[in-house]
């Protein structure tokens, strides 16, 4: 791991966002609430909520981080067909809370796959990515 101890603490926020692409009816199942496992969004918010207070038991050397808030919000893109998932991750600390951020959008689209993926095997996850990272020495980036 890299040694971080002589880095100031300071509030951090990182945004990712990631796609689901699907069948129309899958949305419209997704939409309606009526799909066999529950309620699909709600259910994949907890997911990539749990996903980033786990990231460092995922990704090899990545510190631990008591995370102060974590949101994981979803659009729904009718003309796609596609649900747009965006997570944000912050911390008061020393190192930055990217990999959680994008953590938790991945791990919230996988879960929508999962919930669906007996109606429709052909959905794609694709598109995860940063869009904002703000605090610490590297200071603000914000995705073209």
């Amino acid at each position: 791991m890299v040694d971080v101890a002589a880095k100031a603490h300071t509030h951090r926020v990182a945004v990712a966002e990631g796609f689901i692409t699907m069948e129309p009816a899958t949305l419209a199942l997704i939409q309606s609430g009526s799909a066999k496992k529950g309620d699909v969004l709600g259910i994949a918010r907890i997911a990539g909520i749990q996903g980033a207070k786990r990231t460092s038991e995922l990704i090899p050397l990545c510190h631990p981080i008591a995370l102060t808030r974590v949101a994981v919000e979803f659009e729904v893109l009718p003309d796609s067909p596609s649900v747009r998932c965006i997570a944000t991750a912050e911390c008061t600390g020393q190192t930055g809370v990217e990999m959680e951020a994008l953590t938790a959008a991945s791990v919230a689209l996988l879960t929508i796959y999962d919930m669906c993926k007996a109606v429709d095997r052909g959905m794609t996850v694709n598109g995860v990515r940063l869009l904002e990272k703000r605090g610490g020495k590297s200071g603000h980036f914000v995705a073209g």
